[in-house]
């Protein structure tokens, strides 16, 4: 079962894993990308592999991109995404600010979230 308090989301590949997005992890993955989280929306499938293999990368250090496609087929896809989407969401939590409104923490500092309802291309 994930610890969702503590950021890990369980996800069913070729065993049970578990995601989170790190501060390593998300670093690793705007390298990979080459744009900072905060810019993500529709991702195609480079992209989603990148994420997968970025949520991985705390269980497994030396896991390759190539490894975390092949953990992924078309019937997954979708399955991928949102727990991608919902391991983000926790990586970026909302948080309380002046007169009960929500505010987003994020990587610049300024609130800025990652589009978590990630979807493919």
């Amino acid at each position: 079962m994930a610890n969702k308090q503590r950021g890990f989301v369980d996800i069913q590949l070729d065993k049970q894993r578990r995601l989170k997005f790190t501060m390593n992890a998300l670093s690793e993955l705007e390298d990979v990308m080459g744009k900072p989280v905060t810019e993500l929306g529709n991702v195609g499938m480079k992209e989603l592999r990148a994420l997968l293999w970025a949520g991985l990368i705390h269980q497994n250090p030396d896991l390759t991109l190539q490894e975390a496609g092949d953990l992924m087929d078309l019937e997954n896809i979708e399955y991928i995404g949102e727990k991608v989407a919902e391991a983000m969401n926790l990586a970026f939590p909302k948080e309380e600010g002046k007169k009960g409104k929500k505010r987003v923490s994020g990587p610049t500092g300024v609130g800025k979230k990652p589009n978590a309802s990630l979807s493919v291309r």
